[in-house]
């Protein structure tokens, strides 16, 4: 499966789901679920974020590896190959992946970082002309 077909296979997939958001991240489109990452999808294949107590038997299905990044392994997440993703596999790993994820906590959303920016450089300008 190509990552366009990979991606496009998600977002079907996923495409009920309200609280998914995508966003550009790891080469690829993460697909986040109340702001956590639940998979996403690059040329390289899936990345699944099954959490460190499903990953001993993910990592026993086809295609699966771990996530490794910048030389350090990522517990919890697993690498999938593209070559052997369908839309059968795909759908498991996402119900995979969403059992985990759904125990985690809601996260905020990260504040606009550029007005993050200006209002932090406002309030270091005010305090220095007190």
């Amino acid at each position: 499966m190509n990552d366009q077909d990979l991606r496009t296979c998600v977002r079907a997939l996923l495409g009920g789901a309200r609280a998914v958001k995508e966003i550009k991240m790891f080469g690829g489109i993460a697909f986040m679920l109340n702001g956590n990452l639940l998979v996403a999808a690059s040329i390289r294949g899936l990345l699944a974020r099954v959490g460190k107590d499903a990953e001993r038997e993910a990592l026993m299905r086809p295609g699966a590896t771990p996530m490794i990044m910048r030389g350090r392994l990522m517990n919890g997440y697993i690498r999938v190959d593209a070559s052997s993703l369908d839309e059968r596999a795909v759908a498991s790993w996402i119900h995979l992946a969403r059992l985990f994820v759904q125990t985690l906590p809601q996260k905020r959303p990260a504040p606009n970082t550029k007005r993050a920016r200006v209002l932090r450089t406002q309030t270091m300008v005010k305090k220095t002309h007190r």
